[in-house]
């Protein structure tokens, strides 16, 4: 993402614009904050098309046949204004890379994740299918990879297949070359197998790295979708080259359904591997940049910080098919034209907020009432909840032995059901009375707690008695909530202590984050012993996921508290140093 530049707006209707995401043959894409705290991606179109009026009235069906597209595969149209001096509509904001950018990094996707793709993708194509839309543009930047599955995105230029008057109707093919389908380059009657094909080129470019088709040109590229059978000689043979080849059949009627093909790829979404560690690693960074966004974003809004109002967007060169208009790389990075999920809670208006050229708020911004068929609605938390001070997030997992960055990506994703990252109380001015980015002094650690919040760990025995093995009293299966340093993300933890002497594994805890699918669990080995407490070292063993498992530390701490729980300070920082209470378990 880039930073917004000199001469570009600061809001669009109810928004306040972060950054530029992307720029394309349409326009140009901005990240944006309702004042409810949701994130959103805003597509504003070039201005020169707002003069068109045949433009105009395409623009507003595609709209208002968006408007009914939501579900769990998908990124919601929330608002929109079609009538505005300058169009502009405004989609979930998808934290984490596009298909495109993942193979671009990290090359190809192994065969499992390529089946959760797959399965995803065909979801969401039943979804739209249903609604009697067609997308029309399947391909790789539309595809956004994130913690809890694919995303598909834009549906700017879907039509409504029941509707009398094609959008194409001058003739131009809607769609990007490469994952168009045969019927569509020849402008023939249009339906969901459109989609059925271009999937099928998706996962082709998804398991090989390239496109099933490919030429120096465009017309040379078109000739060959419409005449020329797929290049699949980089799939091994097998459940997913055949069920890839009958998407791409020629014929719209011999491809299967997108739930056949979800059918086919059922349970591929809950299996383990369904994204390899570094693209995992990258949709968690992208999740965690958006809560240190959020940060800053807050910050300013509690100081005040006055925006300028709406003003003319810069307009770059209109690309062509995937290729984005040429722009600068700022400080967050290469923009990427990719857009779209959602985290966040609900958007409501601003008040007071400038009409500029994009114009007023609308009565449904940020994805009100009317007209926003499938949009989440507010959470009404019971009293005291959301934001009491000292609120934590707390994880369904066991284990210790994620990355902090992963751990507190998935609490971003479990946010985004119950209010959104401004509901977690972990950004400034969310708190109430109580900054949690800046803790009061008195907050020393994890163990600091609000009188609302759980109660704080006991003090521990003062140690004595140095040893060679692992006392008695320390034997068995511990169990108990444990908060990191950082952020105060909590989730449950269990080890088994077993007995043994300095240098021998003496423990393994148990790690699955039921959110990723991949099991963290490893061996802990004793480093020195005191006759109540114990330091182990999880540091030697293997990593089974770099990036989504932590490389452990040699000082993870056991002490036995005066009550009989074991008080457990883990010394890895990368993990974000969680501490906590732990019970034997019966």
């Amino acid at each position: 993402m880039e930073p917004l530049q000199a001469g570009e707006p600061r809001s669009i209707g109810a928004y306040r614009l972060l950054g530029r995401l992307g720029a394309g043959g349409m326009g140009r894409v901005y990240l944006g904050r309702s004042a409810g705290g949701r994130t959103v991606a805003v597509k504003v179109v070039h201005p020169h098309f707002a003069a068109d009026a045949e433009f105009r009235a395409r623009f507003r069906r595609e709209v208002e046949a968006a408007r009914r597209v939501g579900g769990e595969w998908t990124a919601p149209v929330l608002d929109a204004d079609p009538e505005a001096p300058v169009p502009w509509v405004a989609t979930g904001y998808v934290a984490g890379p596009s298909l495109g950018a993942a193979v671009a990094a990290h090359g190809p996707l192994p065969q499992a994740a390529v089946r959760a793709v797959g399965e995803g993708l065909a979801r969401a194509l039943a979804a739209v299918h249903g609604l009697g839309l067609v997308h029309r543009d399947l391909k790789p930047s539309n595809v956004m990879l994130t913690l809890d599955g694919p995303r598909l995105i834009d549906f700017g230029i879907a039509r409504a297949t029941d509707g009398t008057t094609s959008l194409t109707s001058t003739g131009v093919s809607v769609g990007s070359p490469g994952y168009m389908s045969p019927e569509q380059i020849l402008g023939k009657g249009v339906t969901g197998a459109a989609d059925v094909f271009s999937l099928g080129a998706v996962l082709a470019f998804a398991a090989t790295g390239r496109p099933p088709f490919t030429g120096d040109n465009s017309v040379t590229l078109l000739y060959k979708v419409v005449h020329e059978p797929p290049d699949l000689d980089a799939l091994p043979p097998g459940e997913l080259r055949d069920l890839v080849a009958a998407c791409l059949d020629k014929d719209p009627g011999a491809r299967p359904s997108p739930q056949a093909v979800a059918e086919a790829f059922d349970g591929a979404l809950r299996a383990p591997g369904r994204l390899p560690a570094p693209v995992m690693e990258q949709a968690s960074r992208a999740a965690v940049a958006l809560l240190d966004l959020d940060a800053v974003d807050a910050a300013d809004a509690v100081e005040g910080a006055p925006g300028s109002g709406s003003g003319p967007v810069p307009s770059t060169t209109p690309s062509y098919g995937e290729q984005a208009a040429a722009v600068g790389v700022g400080v967050f990075g290469a923009p990427d034209p990719s857009y779209g999920g959602s985290f966040g809670g609900p958007a409501g208006p601003v008040a007071g907020a400038p009409a500029g050229p994009y114009g007023a708020p609308t009565e449904t911004a940020g994805g009100g009432s009317s007209g926003s068929g499938g949009v989440p609605q507010p959470r009404t938390a019971p009293d005291g909840e959301g934001t009491a001070p000292g609120r934590r997030v707390t994880m369904t997992a066991a284990g210790r032995r994620f990355s902090c960055t992963v751990v507190v990506a998935a609490a971003a994703v479990t946010a985004a059901l119950s209010g959104g990252l401004y509901g977690l109380g972990l950004l400034p001015g969310t708190g109430g009375a109580q900054d949690h980015a800046s803790p009061p002094a008195a907050a020393t650690g994890p163990s600091a707690q609000s009188s609302s919040g759980p109660t704080p760990p006991s003090t521990p025995r003062p140690s004595q008695g140095a040893r060679q093995d692992v006392p008695q009293e320390l034997v068995g299966t511990w169990k108990g909530t444990v908060t990191t340093a950082r952020l105060g993300v909590s989730s449950e933890f269990e080890i088994t202590i077993k007995a043994g002497r300095v240098g021998e594994v003496v423990g393994r805890d148990k790690s699955v984050l039921p959110v990723f699918g991949t099991d963290c669990s490893g061996n802990w080995k004793l480093v020195s012993a005191t006759d109540r407490s114990l330091v182990l070292d999880t540091s030697g063993g293997p990593n089974p996921a770099p990036g989504i498992c932590s490389g452990g530390s040699a000082d993870e701490r056991f002490t036995l508290n005066a009550n009989g729980t074991l008080h457990y300070r883990s010394g890895d920082s990368a993990a974000g140093n969680p501490e906590g209470d732990l019970t034997r378990g019966r």
